[in-house]
């Protein structure tokens, strides 16, 4: 198996087995080149079929590519917050695994409608859509499943202004985010090892 970081790569000419696009402090609207030649690649490995996971500003260029727009929320949501699953979540082969309403940890300003063609699994009550699935294997979650302790340390040390801006301390942060992470590691397995099997 072969693992390629687009950050320290460019964007493969082969086809791939499985796509993770995660998150960063860009918008999905930003006028980078390299925005608009993700979501080319994006396209390109929904018309094949590729299992394709998308956190946060993933979450957010795949629905763009989708054909829905990215808006500002009403609130900088930031910090472990609940979602709740919705009825077709319940019955999602993953989701439909999960609690009802999961805490999960948050760091985003922006959100998006639902996209044509997909389903939505989790809301919440100022971003309608936090989850959506499209066909059988791809998943949009705007919420971070993957982060560790460390990497709320890293975020909170690295954009203060974001931290300010959610009313909330790098403490309580980390705080309330450190207990929650092992459960939210075990439902990331469960998505990863749904879009991988055979």
């Amino acid at each position: 198996m072969q693992t390629c970081l687009l950050s320290k790569q460019d964007i493969p000419h082969r086809p791939i087995d499985f796509l993770l696009v995660m998150g960063g402090p860009m918008s999905a609207n930003d006028s980078d080149p390299w925005i608009a030649k993700e979501m080319t690649f994006l396209q390109q490995s929904l018309s094949m079929n590729i299992p394709v996971i998308g956190v946060c500003l993933g979450a957010q260029l795949l629905a763009k590519t989708l054909n829905t727009s990215v808006i500002a929320g009403p609130r900088f949501e930031i910090g472990m917050a609940p979602i709740t699953l919705t009825e077709a979540g319940k019955q999602d082969p993953v989701f439909g695994s999960f609690p009802n309403t999961l805490d999960v940890f948050q760091w985003h300003g922006e959100g998006f409608e639902e996209p044509p063609g997909t389903i939505t699994l989790a809301s919440s009550g100022d971003y309608p859509v936090q989850a959506f699935r499209f066909g059988a294997k791809v998943y949009g979650l705007l919420f971070h499943l993957e982060m560790d302790e460390e990497g709320v340390r890293a975020l909170c040390r690295e954009c203060p202004n974001d931290v300010q801006r959610g009313n909330v301390s790098s403490d309580i942060l980390q705080q309330t985010a450190v207990t929650a992470l092992p459960m939210t590691h075990q439902w990331a397995d469960q998505l990863i090892a749904h879009l991988t099997e055979a």
